[in-house]
């Protein structure tokens, strides 16, 4: 009997040793750094309980095996996440200043470029435009999109897509400093603080619906549960579960969904080369959507009397709200003065919207 306890001990294997050190990682991260906790933190404690042997959690029985069957696999989790995000977001600032809604595409080209560079270095198309959807700064579209096309690399694909949105701002600022001025980064923007009828806020996502799934038939999947969860908001008459949907549902389905994709952490399938070359790409993709915004601005600037300041380019990626936050601290580091967290907040929505179609265009046009 004795024995049979130790048998955990001499199963012990290096690749788990290192799992257990980078769920340890991306709890130190949830804790001390406070990175998005909500997610890394239960995403971190999955992989240790998964990778601990003979582990009763996963496997046939197992806790966290039901979840992924149930949420996963059945793309449930996702959706109740989408509803959830819906109903947070205000469109109230992209309504106002709609020209903003630009830099939701434009800041997407990291998917792009990052896809080709993974179909370079020998991945097929569909792993391909599964890792470059990382680019899209978007949990759920990244989840989406990797279970239809690389379901072999769900686990280092998420991670990478939930870990660089949490990092969003460590990787954002150097980017933005390298390809802007400091009188670039001081324009100030005179938001447009027009009001917008509530007949307008309920009739955009219904429009945003359809016109997304005329576009993209396969988008519908994913830009259906956002516009309907921002329908509830908007409606004035779901209030109780408007609330609901920003606060219970939210917590909930990300802290199940959190821990799920943790433990698809499997030392066997993760440690990988093909593992390491994805998560670098993350970070490409991450940085060339953050480049593709600001040079944009900076383009449409030539042409513009009333200069954007290119940082707001940058919140066009779907990391919604870190990466507005971001762009107003530092304009504001640049100029305490200098307020732009509006036109930041309005590009960052319309990135959502961007992000979700990027992913629609791609399970649609990859066959």
């Amino acid at each position: 009997m004795f024995t049979a306890l130790l048998d955990g001990v001499s199963q012990l294997t290096a690749g788990q040793m290192v799992m257990f050190v980078i769920g340890g990682v991306l709890i130190y991260l949830a804790i001390k750094k406070d990175y998005e906790p909500a997610l890394l933190l239960p995403m971190g404690f999955g992989a240790i309980a998964a990778n601990i042997p003979n582990s009763s959690a996963v496997g046939p029985g197992g806790f966290l095996t039901t979840l992924y069957n149930a949420g996963i696999k059945t793309e449930l989790f996702p959706v109740l996440i989408f509803i959830a995000i819906g109903a947070m977001i205000d469109f109230t600032p992209l309504l106002q200043n709609p020209r903003l809604l630009l830099f939701g595409a434009a800041a997407q080209f990291g998917i792009f470029f990052t896809m080709a560079l993974a179909a370079a270095v020998g991945f097929t198309l569909k792993q391909s435009a599964a890792i470059g959807i990382i680019g899209a700064a978007d949990g759920p579209t990244s989840i989406l999109v990797a279970k239809r096309f690389a379901l072999e690399y769900l686990a280092p694909i998420t991670v990478a897509a939930y870990s660089y949105m949490a990092l969003v701002p460590i990787i954002q600022p150097p980017v933005i400093r390298l390809l802007t001025t400091v009188e670039q980064r001081k324009i100030r923007m005179e938001f447009n603080y027009s009001s917008i009828s509530r007949t307008t806020r309920i009739l955009f996502p219904i429009m945003v619906a359809i016109v997304a799934g005329i576009i993209a038939p396969l988008s519908v999947a994913l830009i259906a549960p956002l516009m309907f969860g921002n329908l509830i908001r908007e409606s004035g008459v779901l209030e109780r579960l408007s609330k609901t949907a920003q606060n219970e549902l939210a917590n909930l389905v990300t802290l199940l969904l959190g821990i799920t994709i943790g433990s698809t952490m499997i030392a066997e399938a993760f440690l990988k080369t093909d593992t390491l070359m994805i998560i670098g790409m993350g970070l490409i993709a991450f940085i060339f959507d953050t480049a593709g915004g600001v040079l944009f601005a900076r383009f449409m600037n030539l042409f513009l009397k009333v200069k954007i300041n290119p940082m707001v380019g940058a919140a066009g990626i779907s990391a919604f709200p870190m990466s507005a936050r971001v762009i107003h601290k530092m304009g504001r580091k640049e100029d305490p003065t200098n307020y732009l967290l509006m036109p930041a907040i309005a590009a960052n929505v319309a990135g959502q919207i961007g992000s979700v179609i990027a992913g629609g265009l791609l399970l649609a046009l990859i066959k």
